[in-house]
């Protein structure tokens, strides 16, 4: 049988969105007889090093990654009605380094690109793409969007950024076993005859958000809570019909059938990631003190320039205030001396 490995997986970390635990997610990965797993939650890396530990303690290869969202006009800009339009992007770390390129982008889009999400841009993809490997994602990604606007040069011009940010080897085309949405077959269909164009491979997902399919109806609950609408409207967001289980590699190889390659290439992505992180150790910055002065002098020295300028004179003045201000003083940097 073919081995199979799942490159795009929600756990709770993805919140209002995954039901998933990562316990629960490593036990299925055992119960399927799979090797490797991803974790990819959307635009952060919460669980990360739970999921690393886990996984390695039950036999599972940790595969560390995000379901990133890209701002398509920048990712300082944040304007209503523009810019809180995102595209999906999954992105995986091969190696180390990769893994501290995607904490750097995660903490970016954070700080600097929050809007509705935390957004990172292709200017900041292409400065941190080194060890890491993208998949075009899910049908809300860029290079799906266009293909559902039936612009096919643009999706193929899309892929070839893409290509040159991750490089032609590392860039691959996702293709969801989602029969039941119509637009996924439409997609999925197209990505295989831009393949045949450009080069990039593809790759079989199933955006997993939780184990088993009768948990559908949970899961919906959750995204019926995320967007603020009531369980029962007809109309609103769902992905109930979607089956967003950890299939096991046997059905997603029967779903495959027509596209070995699709199959075959996650476990070659799973294969060729090597990530081992270092845990345990204390990582704090080297910081070079004037000659002559100890860590500690140094640091009381800045200290008292600080609050000389926060509070001028409070080391000279006499006063409650003045005294409490350079006792406080005192006692954090006995703190931080201990």
């Amino acid at each position: 049988p073919s081995k199979f490995t799942h490159l795009h997986v929600h756990s709770h970390y993805s919140l209002l969105a995954g039901l998933a635990k990562i316990d629960e997610l490593v036990g299925e990965a055992v119960n399927l007889g799979m090797d490797s797993l991803a974790l990819t939650d959307h635009g952060v890396l919460y669980g990360a090093v739970e999921f690393y530990k886990k996984a390695k303690k039950a036999g599972i290869k940790p595969i560390i990654g995000c379901e990133m969202y890209i701002a398509g006009d920048g990712m300082k800009n944040k304007r209503a009605g523009i810019d809180d339009k995102r595209f999906h992007l999954t992105v995986l770390a091969r190696d180390y380094e990769g893994y501290k390129n995607l904490i750097r982008l995660v903490t970016a889009a954070h700080l600097d690109g929050f809007y509705y999400k935390p957004r990172v841009d292709k200017e900041l993809l292409r400065a941190h793409s080194k060890g890491l490997i993208a998949l075009s994602g899910c049908l809300s990604g860029e290079i799906p969007r266009a293909i559902q606007h039936k612009k096919m040069d643009e999706a193929r011009n899309l892929i070839a950024a893409y290509q040159e940010t991750f490089g032609h080897d590392n860039f691959y085309l996702e293709l969801g076993a989602h029969p039941n949405i119509p637009e996924q077959k439409i997609v999925n269909s197209a990505l295989q005859e831009l393949s045949a164009k450009t080069g990039a491979k593809v790759v079989g997902t199933n955006d997993i958000h939780y184990i088993k399919s009768e948990d559908a109806e949970a899961q919906d609950i959750l995204v019926s809570v995320q967007t603020g609408a009531r369980f029962e409207d007809e109309n609103r967001l769902t992905m109930r019909s979607s089956n967003l289980s950890m299939k096991p590699p046997p059905v997603m190889a029967d779903f495959f059938r027509d596209l070995p390659e699709a199959v075959a290439n996650t476990q070659a992505i799973a294969d060729g990631i090597s990530l081992e992180i270092p845990l345990g150790n204390i990582l704090l910055p080297r910081f070079q003190v004037p000659d002559g002065k100890t860590p500690e002098a140094h640091l009381e020295e800045l200290c008292r320039r600080g609050v000389e300028a926060r509070y001028p004179g409070a080391a000279k003045v006499n006063s409650p205030e003045a005294r409490a201000v350079m006792e406080r003083l005192r006692y954090e940097l006995s703190v931080i001396k201990a």
